[in-house]
């Protein structure tokens, strides 16, 4: 379908990052809020699409057809149906991966359709429409403001949790992400069961969370406190990751995942981990330098695990907006057919 413009159109670009979810730190929920998340925005992995208005709706690009989707919720949110988009993603982040895909390309998409026509709306208006962020309000801080996060865990209101806590990551710290392209992670329906099915998370070791991440973790980053932080991160992960073992087959979900982590732990890598319900995980090294020569160590002993090994950094900043005008010219985008959503 070619569909040709010979106006000038407004483009709005949205670059929306990925993101690490570093575990929960209270799933007994005693207080009154429960889960309560901490997190990291990266730089590496991202989404970026653009958004014009067209005669039709239309879509290209990877999985554009979920962007497209979360256009119509939002059009039709607020009775808009006489305005049809076009939507072209450049970049996703991988979905059911543990990065934050699907959080990342509603906010990115509700942001890019609210500036596009001028709808007055809030990102954490964004997020609650779109049914997102139910657990965690750690993807829609890193989509506002990056750095490293912590939220207030959901009430009783079931609103997205508030971030309560937000200092910047390290420039010279790494993350080494291991990232298996065959495996996904729980999602949607499964992993609704999978929480509702957890026993009873220990009021004790809820308690012991919460100090180690307000007495540990967070002062540790404060004063870029490598050891520290890599060694509360660590155990909040193990805590949480043997909580879930019984529904993930281990404390991390994918065993040659867990295989590597194992591994890495043996050569002094305290800092290790599994990303959300996974199956990426992850380790925090102290330099480019470590990064580096742990993923060639890890690339040449594990060569047939099926492992994809990134180094990224932690991402400071929130999501990028950019408007331009432009003379649409010819596009192959698919037509999309209105429908009821």
């Amino acid at each position: 379908m070619y569909y040709l413009n010979k106006k000038m159109s407004t483009r709005v670009k949205v670059e929306a990052p990925a993101r690490l979810h570093l575990g929960f730190m209270d799933m007994h929920g005693g207080l009154g809020r429960r889960f309560g998340s901490l997190g990291v925005a990266i730089n590496e992995i991202k989404t970026v699409l653009c958004v014009e208005r067209t005669q039709k709706f239309l879509h290209d690009g990877p999985n554009s057809k979920r962007s497209m989707k979360y256009a119509r919720l939002l059009l039709d949110k607020y009775g808009i149906h006489d305005q049809p988009v076009s939507i072209f993603t450049k970049n996703v982040i991988p979905e059911h991966a543990g990065l934050g895909s699907g959080t990342q390309m509603a906010l990115a998409t509700g942001r890019a359709i609210a500036s596009l026509l001028k709808i007055s709306v809030t990102n954490r208006d964004i997020a609650e429409l779109l049914d997102r962020g139910t657990r965690s309000g750690i993807g829609l801080g890193a989509f506002e403001n990056g750095g490293f996060l912590v939220d207030g865990g959901r009430g009783q209101d079931g609103n997205v949790p508030h971030i309560t806590s937000r200092q910047s990551f390290p420039n010279h710290w790494r993350i080494l992400l291991l990232i298996n392209e065959r495996e996904k992670g729980f999602h949607d329906e499964d992993e609704l069961n999978a929480f509702n099915t957890l026993p009873e998370f220990p009021e004790h070791l809820s308690q012991e969370l919460c100090r180690i991440a307000l007495m540990q973790i967070l002062p540790a980053l404060a004063s870029e406190n490598f050891i520290d932080f890599s060694s509360g991160i660590g155990k909040l992960q193990s805590t949480v990751g043997d909580h879930f073992s019984k529904i993930q087959g281990g404390r991390f979900a994918n065993p040659n995942i867990n295989m590597v982590l194992r591994y890495a732990e043996q050569l002094g890598y305290v800092g290790i981990g599994q990303s959300s319900c996974g199956p990426t995980g992850f380790i925090l090294a102290e330099s480019e330098i470590s990064a580096h020569t742990l993923q060639k160590d890890i690339n040449k002993k594990f060569p047939d695990a099926g492992i994809n090994s990134v180094i990224v950094t932690g991402r400071n900043k929130g999501h990028v907006l950019d408007v331009t005008q432009a003379a649409a010219n010819k596009s192959k985008q698919k037509e999309v057919i209105p429908e009821k959503v």
